[in-house]
């Protein structure tokens, strides 16, 4: 009983009404631990819930006392467990301190122990240093006795050594002294440290000495065998071999002097026999520079070619001074009769130079040049790029002249010599503008006489002399840049731009077929070279705005279409003439070299042509436009097939439209752009015409719905009318069309409904055209037929429901033009009814 009320008192405990709530990840690691499937064990317990279900029923109360009753044993379980939990935790506590009073004393054990070890270990090496004390003591002792030794041995090999090259200096027996020499110096360099000591300082003035003695012996040598009585007749001997390998050991001045000496004693004759005042010092007798040292290599190399050592590059070394020389010589005499130099003249001489570089490249390493810093800036080889510079360079006319050969490898040698005529490539380029002025002069000439090429099945055909042009200008670019890619190579820059701008202009604008209208106007020759964009525009323009319909003949259509492939080939190998400028060229010219004034002058060639075509072929058709605005729409009663001005507008673009098509196919987009000009300006002309038809009774504005039908499908057809191979138009020339023919049809909607009542009528011209205005609205009643009094009144309504039309056009953006388009596709039962009637009717 007392324990019953002890659980009672317990379970009145305030602190069992809190609920305990642990983190997410607690509660995780306590299900991971302990799973249960209790639900007084389960984190969102609910005591309401739980009894419920206990007790679903009334019945079940009944069992109260039973279920009271394993509550409270399952309670006392579970105190039992928390006491022999709580009851263990304290014993854990205890035998935790006694564990850790062990390991401290074990600590204590084993920090005495190593300290005893510690003690032991220093007991030994002091045993140890007292056992070797006297070995090391003998080891320094062999070491230093080791080095005295040495020392002495390497003073005695120096005494003797300097003794015997004293003797061997006096008997000039340079090859023994060549051997001897040197080690005497490595043994030397032992005493380095020892230069305080009198007898060593005294050793090393007298190694001194006989280096310097050895010099003015040798160099004198050479000049009494090279420069003495006996000159003529000397010939190559090993003593004087012998003395080059002692210069290899002495002060490389000394060599130096030497091989200097006796290279301008080399080329000495050179000096006299080509001064500024002999006549083979001209440029047209430039061979013989290079055939005298030919001819001097090989006498040098047959006489003294193994009496020189053979890293000493004697060789070389006499062609980079030759070369040097040279190109002194050659400033001068250019600069006293540069009035005396020709074109042929200079090419001439820097073909010749630049080959016998090339050889020299090919004959030597340059390697003195490396080693000197004379190595001068050598150009690459050229690379392939796009049409016609990726291709091999062809034979051309005699106006150009025969091109630099150019080696695999570049030469360390090009420029050494050539780079003398480098001030004067003027010459050069003043040559090929008047090659170019020539070449465009012809290329007119041929046009006027020839004309177009014929061949035009593929429809790829441009003018020749386009292609030939830029492939002069290839081989003048190549040229160029193996002579210079400074300045002068700008100047030809400069050069190329002048004569595409003429082309453009002789070959391409004064050659676009006169309008028949325009007969008062001379345009051959009638457009300078300086005017360029502007004096074009005013010319095409004055041609499109003559009073008269311009008409081309079927020869003067396919000339219209031969120079818009011309200046599309043009423009595009202008772009790649640029890039490849730019390659070859200097990098801190080539942000100076734009094409970008010439592309524009092609570019506007190419608008203007698509312009005359487009207004050629409106022309065409305009007086089919007239007589349909002359018909009396008032008094048509019946629908028949289409009209005659549709057949007269769709006979005159079929007859028209392949042949410029086929001459443009190789020009697809400019085709395209042709096709857009032309629905963008034959579109408004037709409405405009359509306007003009007044007034229009129901039965005539069927008609003209079925007319503009038929006429919206020709022009939807209009990239491929007349061909074998049917394509898509492109999506843009289709909404065009689609939205212009889709007004033109909106409006004979409007003409066609009643126009009672006003508010309905005016409603209704608002949902079919939701981009119109007054004037175009008033226009529409004139072709309705509707009197003055009945227009004010439409106009009136129509102008209140101006703002209205604004407000639901702003945030609509495009939307009036979808519901415009949806809108003929919804009523396109009326125009196959119509078309339906007259199939019964035929």
């Amino acid at each position: 009983m007392e324990e019953d009320i002890e659980q009672n008192d317990n379970l009145d405990d305030p602190h069992l009404n809190l609920s305990i709530v642990f983190p997410p990840e607690v509660q995780a690691a306590i299900d991971q631990v302990l799973p249960s499937n209790d639900p007084l064990d389960q984190p969102d317990f609910n005591a309401v819930e739980y009894i419920n279900s206990l007790f679903p029923t009334e019945q079940s109360l009944a069992s109260i006392d039973e279920v009271s009753s394993k509550m409270r044993c399952k309670i006392r379980n579970l105190d039992e467990d928390i006491r022999a939990v709580v009851r263990g935790q304290t014993n854990v506590s205890e035998d935790g301190h006694q564990a850790l009073e062990e390991a401290q004393q074990a600590i204590q054990q084993l920090f005495t122990k190593i300290k005893d070890i510690k003690d032991k270990a220093e007991k030994s090496e002091l045993m140890v240093k007292e056992i070797t004390r006297d070995i090391k003591q003998l080891d320094h002792a062999k070491r230093h006795l080791t080095c005295s030794i040495t020392t002495l041995n390497h003073l005695h090999m120096l005494v003797g050594g300097v003794g015997s090259l004293e003797q061997l200096t006096r008997r000039r027996q340079y090859g023994e002294i060549a051997m001897l020499l040197q080690g005497v110096l490595n043994v030397l360099q032992h005493f380095s440290k020892y230069m305080t000591i009198p007898q060593i300082r005294q050793l090393a003035d007298r190694v001194h000495k006989i280096k310097v003695d050895l010099g003015i012996q040798i160099v004198g040598d050479f000049e009494e065998a090279f420069s003495g009585p006996a000159a003529k007749h000397f010939t190559s001997n090993n003593q004087l071999a012998e003395a080059c390998l002692v210069l290899n050991v002495l002060d490389p001045k000394i060599r130096c002097d030497l091989q200097k000496w006796f290279i301008k004693l080399q080329l000495s004759e050179y000096h006299v026999l080509f001064q500024e005042n002999q006549d083979v010092a001209w440029l047209d007798k430039i061979d013989r520079r290079y055939a005298w040292l030919k001819r001097t290599m090989l006498e040098f190399e047959e006489k003294f070619g193994r009496m020189f050592p053979a890293n000493w590059n004697m060789s070389e070394r006499i062609a980079v001074d030759f070369c040097e020389l040279t190109r002194r010589q050659l400033v001068s005499i250019i600069a006293a009769r540069v009035t005396e130099i020709d074109v042929k003249l200079l090419l001439f001489a820097i073909q010749r130079t630049t080959h016998f570089e090339n050889l020299l490249g090919k004959r030597f390493t340059g390697s003195t040049l490396r080693l000197e810093g004379q190595l001068s800036p050598v150009r690459s080889p050229e690379n392939s790029s796009a049409n016609p510079f990726n291709e091999d360079l062809a034979d051309i006319d005699a106006v150009v002249p025969a091109p630099v050969e150019m080696t695999e490898k570049p030469s360390p040698f090009l420029g050494l010599i050539s780079t003398c005529f480098e001030p004067h490539l003027n010459i050069y380029v003043e040559s090929q503008d008047r090659n170019l002025s020539d070449l465009i002069s012809r290329f007119a000439e041929d046009f006027r006489l020839q004309g177009v090429p014929l061949n035009v099945d593929d429809g790829s055909v441009v003018l020749p002399s386009c292609s030939d042009l830029f492939v002069f200008y290839k081989k003048c670019m190549v040229q160029c840049s193996q002579l210079s890619t400074g300045q002068p190579m700008l100047a030809l820059t400069a050069t190329f731009q002048k004569y595409l701008k003429e082309y453009a202009v002789r070959l391409m604008m004064n050659n676009i077929p006169k309008l028949l209208a325009a007969s008062s106007i001379g345009v051959s020759g009638s457009i300078g070279v300086s005017g360029s964009i502007k004096e074009l525009q005013t010319m095409v323009s004055t041609l499109l705005k003559e009073g008269d319909v311009p008409k081309y003949t079927a020869e003067e259509q396919r000339r219209l279409c031969v120079i818009l492939s011309t200046a599309e080939y043009c423009l595009e190998t202008t772009q790649q003439l640029e890039d490849k400028l730019k390659e070859k060229i200097d990098p801190d010219l080539a942000v100076k070299i734009s094409f970008s004034a010439e592309q524009d002058i092609f570019h506007n060639v190419i608008s203007n042509i698509i312009q005359l075509l487009v207004q050629d072929l409106e022309g065409a058709c305009d007086p089919a436009l007239t007589a349909m605005s002359k018909i009396n729409w008032l008094h048509v009663d019946t629908v028949g097939d289409q009209s005659g001005y549709v057949s007269a507008i769709t006979s005159h673009i079929s007859k028209n439209l392949p042949l410029i098509r086929d001459s443009l196919v190789s020009s697809r987009k400019y085709f395209t752009q042709f096709c857009v000009k032309f629905a963008n300006s034959f579109i408004p002309k037709f409405i405009n015409q359509l306007y003009r038809c007044k007034p229009v009774s129901t039965v005539g504005a069927e008609q003209l719905l079925l007319d503009t039908h038929s006429l919206k499908t020709v022009l939807l057809d209009l990239p491929s009318l007349g061909s074998s191979v049917v394509r898509k138009a492109p999506a843009s020339y289709t909404k065009i069309v689609v939205k212009g023919m889709t007004k033109a049809e909106m409006i004979l909607k409007v003409v066609m409904s009643p126009q009672e009542p006003p508010q309905g009528f005016v409603d209704n011209y608002i949902k079919l055209l939701p981009e119109s205005d007054p004037t175009e609205f008033q226009r529409v009643l004139e072709m309705k037929g509707l009197k003055r009094t009945e227009q004010n009144v439409m106009l009136d309504i129509f102008r209140s429901c101006l703002p209205r039309m604004q407000q639901s056009a702003e945030p609509a953006g495009s939307g009036g033009l979808n519901s415009a388009v949806s809108t003929p596709e919804q009523e396109s039962s009326r125009i196959k009814k119509l078309e339906k009637l007259i199939k019964k009717r035929l």
